[in-house]
């Protein structure tokens, strides 16, 4: 946990921006795997963490803003409880680490809200995604299931998301300080990728360095030869000559606060020609994307300067044609990148999405896009300083994307596609950083992680 401090300084800031009424925090609770007591690894809601920094099952909280009363909800453990769990502190003692000064019985929960209802009091909760929460909010509100998330409160989202989208000094510290983690489990991946290696082992590497280094994986691996595949959880294949093992992976520190990279190595240690071709393309729009984001620029435009970077490249190859501008305006580099550059990171690996990737990444002045690929840019507004987003820019062959566009003779004016052709079967690269916005631009949060082509090589075969 933080100083205390910083959670009454959070609660404060938030009471500033929701006007009147009660603002409600659920924390999470166990989620069995397959029987009651067989249960998943527990992780708290992040919004509860961050403004009420409590990491452990059974609580919930209440900030009354008319009164300026805090109150945290939560039982003591029985003795039952202690045969299993060993002695925990009480609520008392957990509510003064955090500075709350009230502690009611879970019970009395339901009749603080029934009483805010009787009286019309606004009630602000933000949109739940576990399906107990909902539940509880269903019994709570009176509600039927199906209608709880017509009640969430616009307001106490839109606030959650102006404070966490500026991250603290401190926050920026636990990050950074995690980047470590990170580094040792993609250097890992790299020297596994090796002919007769397991995907699965890999896997399990980057899994278990996490889990020693203080936290789960921030969300499931994606380590695949088959990158091309976006979300490739599939971990079946055995790595041979030739491969490109994309690693998309990440961990979670001790205060839940995520890392988010991905490498692509050559298998064996050694790129083809096509394959430092297609890389150094990928590579350069990491770098020239990095290079625009700064303040005061939106992360929609460091999207395009990517892409055209991308375009440019490919045309270089052979594999598309025409105005680069032009093209990119249109979608057509889309085939070949058909995701945006980056998203938001901090206490949850896409930061704050479970309240809505709309409203994290757009506002009245950046507009999502409809166009295919840019549509799914998940951070398109306005940067400002002390923003954590990743810069994840890629290059993929995707044998059905590619069928379907050619049959529909799409962007044949952009594509080449008798070139593109004879590129099916090379897989796809992404090359992804974890980057603060600064003063006056932007740096790589730790140690950057090896990336150019005699860095990964080496790597391998180290």
């Amino acid at each position: 946990m933080f100083t205390k401090e910083v959670y009454i300084n959070r609660r404060k800031r938030l009471q500033q921006k929701v006007k009147t009424g009660l603002i409600l925090m659920l924390g999470n609770n166990d989620s069995p795997m397959n029987y009651p007591d067989n249960i998943y690894h527990f992780r708290q809601d992040s919004t509860f963490l961050y403004f009420f920094g409590l990491d452990q099952q059974g609580l919930a909280g209440v900030i009354d803003v008319d009164n300026d009363k805090e109150i945290l909800f939560g039982d003591d453990l029985s003795l039952s409880s202690i045969i299993w769990t060993g002695p925990q502190p009480t609520m008392v003692e957990q509510a003064g680490k955090i500075g709350v000064a009230n502690v009611n019985p879970m019970a009395d929960l339901a009749k603080v809200i029934d009483q805010a209802i009787q009286q019309k009091r606004p009630i602000h909760f933000n949109p739940p995604y576990r399906g107990e929460n909902i539940m509880w909010l269903s019994d709570l509100f009176g509600i039927h299931h199906s209608r709880v998330q017509d009640y969430c409160s616009l307001e106490l989202t839109q606030a959650c998301i102006d404070l966490r989208s500026v991250k603290e000094p401190w926050e920026i510290e636990e990050m950074e300080r995690h980047m470590a983690v990170a580094y040792e489990m993609h250097t890992t991946a790299m020297k596994m990728a090796h002919p007769g290696v397991t995907e699965q082992a890999i896997s399990g590497a980057l899994e278990g360095i996490s889990m020693s280094g203080g936290g789960i994986v921030s969300f499931p691996n994606i380590c695949s030869v088959r990158g091309e595949t976006l979300h490739n959880h599939n971990h079946g294949n055995t790595l041979k000559e030739g491969d490109l093992l994309l690693v998309d992976a990440g961990s979670e520190s001790p205060l839940h606060y995520a890392t988010d990279h991905t490498r692509t190595t050559p298998v064996g240690g050694k790129f083809t020609q096509r394959q430092k071709e297609i890389y150094q393309i990928v590579l350069d729009a990491n770098n020239i994307s990095r290079e625009a984001t700064k303040p005061g620029v939106t992360y929609r435009e460091a999207h395009f300067v990517a892409a055209k970077t991308l375009a440019a490249g490919l045309k270089e190859l052979g594999l598309m044609k025409g105005d680069v501008d032009e093209a990119v305006a249109q979608g057509a580099h889309a085939l070949f990148c058909p995701h945006g550059l980056g998203h938001m990171l901090g206490l949850d690996v896409h930061d704050m999405e479970d309240y809505n990737d709309t409203l994290v990444g757009y506002d009245d002045e950046v507009k999502r896009s409809t166009q295919f690929g840019l549509a799914a840019l998940r951070m398109g507004r306005r940067l400002q300083e002390n923003f954590v987003i990743t810069n994840e820019p890629g290059c993929y062959f995707i044998p059905a994307l590619i069928d379907t566009w050619r049959n529909e003779k799409k962007f044949e004016q952009f594509l080449n596609y008798d070139k593109i052709e004879t590129y099916k079967d090379f897989g796809g690269i992404r090359l992804e950083d974890d980057v603060l916005v600064t003063e006056n631009g932007s740096r790589i949060l730790g140690e950057r992680i090896p990336i150019t082509i005699d860095e990964v090589e080496a790597t391998v075969n180290s």
